[in-house]
C-alpha cells in the first residue's frame, strides 16, 4: 500500500480505540479546550461492539470525568449489594471470609455494569462536546515523521485481495495526523505492540503477564436472581494446572454475567481454557443457578495482569499509551476500567497543556510521571506482589502471602519488596512430553457448549475475501514444531476455534486458520510458544458484535 497516495486529515489529537481510556481522553480534552480538534477511531462496527469486561466498576474514574454522571443517565443501574468469595472443590465450596481482606478489596459503592453500554454512553457524551467518532475504522499502520516520531495513523483500508495485493475495489484509506496520537487499543494492540518494540518502552519492565477471560451472559429463573450480588471463586476447576478464578455477577433484567479467567503462564500445553470454563459451570452450586436459564451471549478477551512491574513507559515521541495498552488492571480487585479512565484523563491533561504551550509530536513525559505517581500507580503498587505470589505459590500463596502484602502496603510498607514475574507467558509453556493430557467432559448442550456453537453467540463476522489478519512468521512452524513438541496448543488456547490441525488419510497434517471465527482476544499472539503468530487488524467493522458485554 506504500505506493498509493492517501488523503490526510489534520487533528490536534488522534485517538485509536473507543474504550473507556480513549473516550475518557477525548471527553477530557474537549472539557479543557472546546476548540481542540479530537477524533476517535474504533475498529468495531459500533462503539461497544468489541468491549468485553466482567464488570464490576469502581466509579472513581467516572466521578472524576463526569461528576454528574447519574443525572446524565450513565448506565450504572446495579449497585453491588453483596460480595462473596469461595474456594471451590469439585463437589463443594468453602466460603472465604471477607473481613480479613484489606479495605481496597471491598466492593461497596461499586456497580455491576455492561462496559459496552457504558462506552456507548460515554461516546454520546463525547459527541455532545464535539468529538468526532468514526466506528468501523481499523487503524492498520502508524505514520512516522521525519524525525522518527509518530505523527498519525492509516485508517479505513478496505477491499484488499486475499493475498494482500491491491484489487479493483480496494479503498486505500486515509492518513489522520495529530499533534499527539493516543493508542488505547486494549490489551496487546497491534500498533501499541509496534511502538513498544520500536521505542523500547518495556526495556525497564518485567514481561507483561496475561489471562484469558471468557464470559457468557445468561437469563436465569427470576426466583434465583439476586440483583447486585457478586460472587468470585478460586480453586476448582483450574486447580494446580493454572492460576485464575471465576466470577458471577447478578445484573439487571434477570441476567447474570458468568466467566472464568485463566492465567496464560500455565506450563502444561494440554490445558484447554475454554473447556475449563465450560467445566466450571457444572459445579453443583453454579449448575443449580443456571438450570432453567438460557445463554444469550458469549465472548473472550485477553487481560493484562502484570500490573506495576510490567508497565512499559507510557509515552513515546508523538503520543502515548492509554489503559490496557499499558496494562492497568488491579489483579486482586479484578478491576481495570477505573484506571483506564484515569489514564485517559491524565493523558488528555498533559496533551492539552503541551498544545497550549505550542508543543507537538514530542514526549508527554508529564503523563508518564502522573501515571506512576498518581492514583493509578498507587492503586497498582499496593497489589504488585499478588500476581507473582499466585503464579509461584498457587491459591494459598495468593490468599495468604498476597493478602498479607496488600495489608502491609496499605499501611505504607512491604515485607517482600517487589517480586518479579519471571518468564513471558509464551516462554512458560513446557514441552508436552513433560505433562499428561487432560480429559475434559463433553459439553452437554444445556449448561456447557462446544466452541463453535458458543462463538455464534459472539456474533462475530469477517469478510472472507480479505487477507487473513492472523499472520504466521513461518508457515512451517505449527506442524513442524508446535504440533510434535507442544501438542498443537493453538487448537486449545484459542477460545473461538480459529486454529485446527487437520489430518487426512494419506496426506500430511495441515494447519488451518479459520480467521472468520476470531473474537479478537489476542491470546494467540500472547501464548504461542514459538511466538509465530502476529495478530493484526482486519478491515473495519469486522469481528465480534457484542450486544451488552
Amino acid at each position: 500500500m506504500a505506493e498509493i497516495e492517501r488523503e490526510s486529515m489534520e487533528y490536534d489529537v488522534v485517538i485509536v480505540g473507543a474504550g473507556p481510556a480513549g473516550l475518557s481522553a477525548a471527553i477530557r480534552l474537549k472539557q479543557l479546550d472546546a476548540d481542540l480538534n479530537v477524533v476517535v477511531l474504533e475498529k468495531g462496527s459500533e462503539v461497544g461492539a468489541h468491549i468485553l469486561s466482567g464488570a464490576v466498576l469502581d466509579p472513581v474514574g467516572l466521578d472524576t470525568l463526569i461528576p454528574d454522571w447519574k443525572a446524565k443517565g450513565a448506565p450504572l443501574n446495579v449497585p453491588v449489594t453483596s460480595d462473596k468469595f469461595y474456594l471451590l472443590g469439585e463437589a463443594g465450596q468453602l466460603p472465604i471470609p471477607t473481613f480479613p481482606m484489606p479495605p481496597l478489596m471491598n466492593n461497596h459503592g461499586n456497580y455491576i455494569v455492561s462496559m459496552g453500554n457504558v462506552c456507548r454512553w460515554m461516546a454520546e457524551q463525547a459527541e455532545e462536546l464535539g468529538v468526532e467518532i468514526f466506528p468501523g475504522m481499523s487503524c492498520s499502520e502508524l505514520v512516522y515523521g521525519d524525525n522518527g516520531e509518530v505523527k498519525g495513523v492509516v485508517a479505513g483500508v478496505f477491499g484488499l485481495e486475499a493475498d494482500g495485493t491491491i484489487g479493483p475495489d480496494t479503498e486505500p484509506g486515509m492518513e489522520l495526523h495529530g499533534k499527539y496520537v493516543f493508542l488505547s487499543e486494549g490489551v496487546r494492540g497491534s500498533l501499541s505492540k509496534e511502538v513498544i518494540a520500536k521505542y523500547e518502552l518495556d526495556k525497564d519492565a518485567e514481561p507483561q503477564k496475561y489471562g484469558i477471560g471468557m464470559k457468557e451472559i445468561w437469563e436465569i429463573d427470576p426466583a434465583k436472581h439476586r440483583e447486585g450480588a457478586v460472587f468470585h471463586s478460586l480453586g476448582w476447576p483450574l486447580g494446580g494446572n493454572a492460576a485464575g478464578g471465576s466470577f458471577i455477577y447478578h445484573a439487571e433484567n434477570n441476567q447474570i454475567f458468568i466467566g472464568l479467567v485463566t492465567a496464560l503462564n500455565y506450563k502444561n500445553p494440554h490445558v484447554f481454557p475454554y473447556m475449563e470454563f465450560q467445566r466450571f459451570k457444572h459445579h453443583p452450586m453454579v449448575k443449580s443457578l443456571l438450570e432453567g436459564g438460557k445463554r444469550v451471549a458469549y465472548g473472550a478477551r485477553a487481560i493484562a495482569q502484570g500490573g506495576w512491574q510490567s508497565m512499559p513507559k507510557a509515552c513515546f515521541p508523538g503520543g502515548a499509551l492509554l489503559g490496557c495498552s499499558v496494562g492497568l488492571v488491579n489483579v486482586p480487585r479484578i478491576k481495570g476500567n477505573h484506571n483506564a479512565m484515569l489514564s485517559g484523563i491524565a493523558a488528555a491533561e498533559a496533551a492539552q497543556k503541551a498544545i497550549a504551550a505550542g508543543r507537538a509530536s514530542d514526549e508527554l513525559s508529564e503523563y508518564n510521571s502522573e501515571l506512576r505517581t498518581g492514583p493509578v500507580g498507587k492503586d497498582l503498587h499496593k497489589v504488585r506482589n499478588v500476581k507473582p505470589f499466585q503464579s509461584n505459590n498457587g491459591v494459598l500463596g495468593a490468599l495468604g502471602l498476597g493478602g498479607l502484602d496488600m495489608w502491609t502496603n496499605t499501611l505504607g510498607f512491604s515485607l517482600f519488596g517487589t517480586k518479579k514475574h519471571g518468564k513471558s507467558d509464551a516462554a512458560a509453556t513446557e514441552k508436552a512430553s513433560k505433562h499428561k493430557p487432560i480429559d475434559y467432559p463433553k459439553p452437554d448442550g444445556k449448561i456447557s457448549f462446544d466452541r463453535l456453537t458458543n462463538v455464534s453467540f459472539s456474533f462475530t463476522n469477517h469478510e472472507e475475501s480479505q487477507p487473513a489478519h492472523l499472520k504466521l512468521k513461518d508457515s512451517t512452524v505449527p506442524v513442524a514444531v508446535n504440533l510434535p513438541e507442544y501438542a498443537g496448543p493453538s487448537a486449545r488456547y484459542c477460545p473461538a476455534g480459529v486454529y485446527e490441525f487437520v489430518e487426512e488419510d494419506g496426506k500430511d497434517t495441515r494447519f488451518v486458520i479459520n480467521f472468520q471465527n476470531c473474537v479478537h482476544c489476542k491470546t494467540c499472539d500472547i501464548k504461542d510458544p514459538s511466538q509465530n503468530i502476529n495478530w493484526t487488524v482486519p478491515q473495519g467493522g469486522d469481528g465480534p458484535n457484542y450486544p451488552n458485554m
